[in-house]
């Protein structure tokens, strides 16, 4: 993972950190937000302070979630797109069924890279036929059913986009 470097873009993905005290993120994510260009965060932040520290680390595109306080509604659309180096990505929290999720995220976010949801706790990284990416980054706090705490990493170098779940246990990257 390297960021900001030549012709390489990097992404940090984030999804249901649900904290009201954006102190409590591992030490990782941290770690990761250093190296990244952009931050995207789908959606339960629980309040705006996490995507205020997000900030002082890149740029950041949000979305609110299902669980987010009012204010986090009032100032985070449902959906959002953003050019990010050579990479579209589109966000939002809720995409469905599992069943169809992939068809009706491409049908919601047409011409995007990479098409990010949340809710689900549960990381998904996929290449699609069409070559475009989906990718729920899981959450770094609460796990749930998962196997374990992730958030994503999304790489563009010399035009080729990357997509990978990273691995947080106890603050570690893995």
């Amino acid at each position: 993972m390297t960021g900001g470097a030549g012709d390489i873009t990097s992404v940090l993905v984030l999804s249901d950190t649900h904290l009201s005290d954006p102190g409590r993120l591992p030490s990782a994510v941290f770690e990761l937000a250093e190296q990244a260009d952009h931050i995207i965060h789908a959606g339960d932040h629980s309040t705006l302070d996490l995507v205020h520290v997000l900030a002082r680390f890149a740029p950041v595109t949000a979305v609110h979630g299902n669980v987010d306080a009012p204010d986090v509604y009032a100032q985070l659309p449902e959906q959002g797109i953003v050019s990010v180096g050579p990479m579209t990505i589109g966000v939002r929290h809720i995409a469905g069924d599992a069943h169809g999720r992939h068809e009706r995220l491409a049908a919601w976010m047409p011409g995007c890279d990479v098409r990010v949801y949340g809710h689900t706790h549960a990381p998904e990284v996929a290449l699609l036929a069409d070559g475009t990416w989906v990718m729920n980054p899981g959450s770094p706090t609460q796990r749930r059913r998962a196997p374990f705490h992730s958030v994503g990493w999304v790489c563009a170098k010399s035009g080729v986009i990357t997509a990978e779940i990273v691995q947080i246990d106890h603050g570690q990257v893995r």
